[in-house]
């Protein structure tokens, strides 16, 4: 039987429950995960409301360590004021008319909303969503917070979670559909985009040998995703962004995608993937997660680290929201600058190296290989400030070539996030490599990446594609 933790926002929140498995967020963000423990599985009763909050990270971080939470992050951000198209019983419209109406766990006092309630649900399993109308035929679907609650509404609810704790939850089931007709997502406009023109048209060509007729789009001319059996994401991904939505979409229509949701929200937060590696026993280099500048933080972190320290924005791309501090007043400043935008910041140990391996895999194995030099006079390789040399040299090596401790922990990593496209960053020192990150929309460039395998490189992900779509139509 799982064991379930409900988690808040704080110790005092906690206190209100008279429940023994409710612990706050930094309880929970402390203490776990515990890796002899029974399967467990969480219900996030923090305010998710906020992109990059606690209750964000709390189911973030559950599904890095292997949790069944509820909600996921793939609820959580499609609940970000989502309007609902609905046809509503004339006695669903009388019980919205002009008041907003609460569905705790896809329950209801109202008799009239069952049927709504349970709808609503199997769509957006979160424990406390508010519902109203917006006219006849569309609903307004919010995430809501314990603290919104009324007395008599928080007794109710808390019944329901006590009731919950002990019981199994309800999944829903993905509808699939494939043809055989490829979009392929890119953004004209962006600076550094993970391939070039050439590589594109070097996809399409790939695409076709493969029987795929595929089709470069933008975001604005992609007019209805469900037109395609196939959605290969071409522009740099991030989380709350139309690249996620999208893949998101196309997923819950049955298009095969690379990369899927669940690989974006893995790859695209360093504080996932440093506790998915932690657990798994990913080789990385030492990392602590903070959520304060105080400076009893700031002596914890100086008794862990030696100057220089490395500070990551949880999400970013290219090297961006990544500071090297030398001294304690660096290590204040950007630590205050990086927690005003998010919960949680990562200081990582510096490491220098001539250079970055990047290990491309595809559905488990390594497909390319390169070595990114580090920009002239710069500590990372791609130095943004540089008008000139804002990125360093590469060498593109065959995988075999690849030294094994590198290629081990690249496939080792992949397994943490899933079965799509990346490129594993890892440093290399005496022998012994440190995953850096994975990237779920790896730069793949023409007389870059393919510089050893040639076109023989986009027909071996074309027919990934194939097989995707082949064991999907076993399904229909």
């Amino acid at each position: 039987m799982l064991k379930t933790l409900i988690v808040v926002e704080s110790e005092k929140t906690a206190a209100e429950f008279d429940l023994a498995n409710v612990l706050s967020f930094e309880q929970y963000l402390q203490d776990y995960p515990k890796r002899d423990e029974p399967k467990t599985r969480i219900i996030n009763l923090c305010d998710t409301g906020q992109y990059l909050s606690k209750g964000y990270y709390c189911s973030l971080l559950a599904e890095a360590r292997k949790h069944v939470v509820l909600p996921t992050v793939k609820t959580i951000n499609a609940l970000r004021t989502e309007h609902i198209e609905l046809s509503l019983s004339n006695a669903e419209r009388r019980a919205l008319e002009n008041q907003s109406q609460w569905v705790f766990f896809g329950q209801t006092d109202n008799q009239a909303l069952h049927p709504l309630a349970t709808t609503l649900y199997k769509r957006f399993a979160a424990p406390l969503l508010r519902v109203r109308a917006v006219d006849d035929s569309r609903l307004l679907v919010e995430q809501g917070s314990i603290t919104q609650l009324d007395e008599q509404q928080k007794s109710q609810f808390l019944r329901v979670v006590a009731k919950l704790s002990e019981s199994s939850w309800r999944v829903g089931v993905k509808q699939q559909h494939a043809r055989w007709e490829m979009a392929i997502l890119v953004d004209p406009q962006e600076p550094s985009p993970p391939s070039d023109e050439d590589a594109i048209a070097k996809f399409v060509k790939a695409a076709r040998k493969n029987g795929i007729h595929a089709q470069v789009k933008t975001i604005n001319t992609l007019e209805d995703i469900n037109q395609y059996d196939a959605l290969f994401i071409r522009q740099t991904t991030a989380i709350d962004h139309q690249t996620y939505r999208l893949a998101s979409k196309a997923e819950s229509a049955g298009v095969v995608v690379i990369d899927d949701a669940t690989s974006i929200l893995r790859c695209c937060n360093k504080v996932y993937l440093h506790d998915a590696f932690s657990y798994s026993k990913v080789p990385t280099l030492k990392t602590h997660v903070v959520s304060d500048a105080s400076d009893n933080t700031l002596s914890v972190l100086e008794s862990l680290f030696s100057y220089p320290m490395v500070l990551k924005m949880p999400e970013g791309s290219f090297s961006r929201g990544v500071y090297k501090v030398a001294d304690r007043k660096e290590l204040l400043a950007h630590l205050e600058a990086l927690l005003a935008e998010s919960a949680l910041v990562l200081v990582q140990e510096y490491l220098y190296t001539d250079f970055d391996w990047r290990v491309g895999v595809l559905n488990g194995r390594a497909i390319y290989a390169c070595r990114y030099h580090m920009a002239r006079n710069h500590w990372q390789i791609y130095n943004h400030n540089s008008k000139r040399f804002n990125s360093g040299g590469f060498e593109t090596l065959p995988t075999f070539e690849v030294p094994r401790a590198v290629l081990s922990a690249a496939l080792k990593a992949c397994k943490v996030i899933g079965n799509g496209l990346y490129g594993v960053d890892i440093k290399e020192l005496n022998g012994k490599a440190y995953v850096i990150e994975v990237n779920d929309n790896p730069s793949i460039d023409h007389k870059v990446e393919d510089a050893y395998l040639g076109n023989e490189l986009y027909m071996l992900i074309m027919a990934e594609f194939v097989r995707r779509l082949e064991a999907r139509g076993k399904y229909e």
